[in-house]
């Protein structure tokens, strides 16, 4: 099993979420978070005075699968938050070593 965490722009998550779907993954976990990366921010117009917004605002997913769906997974998630711009987002995929369904007790395969 393998947790696959994705910080994408937070307007192609919708996008994301439908290519998801398509390969078989119905549950996610989406949490909206500040960050920067090479684009190191960049400067806005506010009442005319200019200020720096270093931190932008992202979408981070959280998505548990098996071993078996991890590249449609990350292909997925590249192929529907690709801008080809800077700042598109990146992809980390982990162990899990257990998964607990709370409400069953399924363990592993059987909770994701």
């Amino acid at each position: 099993m393998k947790m696959v965490t994705a910080v994408i722009k937070p307007f192609r998550l919708d996008d994301v979420r439908e290519a998801l779907a398509e390969v078989g993954v119905h549950g996610t976990t989406m949490t909206e978070v500040k960050g920067f990366g090479r684009q190191k921010g960049h400067t806005e117009l506010y009442r005319g005075a200019e200020y720096a917004v270093d931190f932008l605002p992202k979408v981070k997913l959280e998505i548990a699968v098996s071993d078996e769906l991890v590249e449609q997974v990350v292909e997925a998630i590249i192929g529907a938050a690709k801008t080809g711009q800077i700042g598109d987002g990146k992809i980390f995929v982990s162990s899990l070593e257990q998964v607990i369904r709370i409400r069953t007790g399924e363990t592993d395969k059987d909770a994701l």
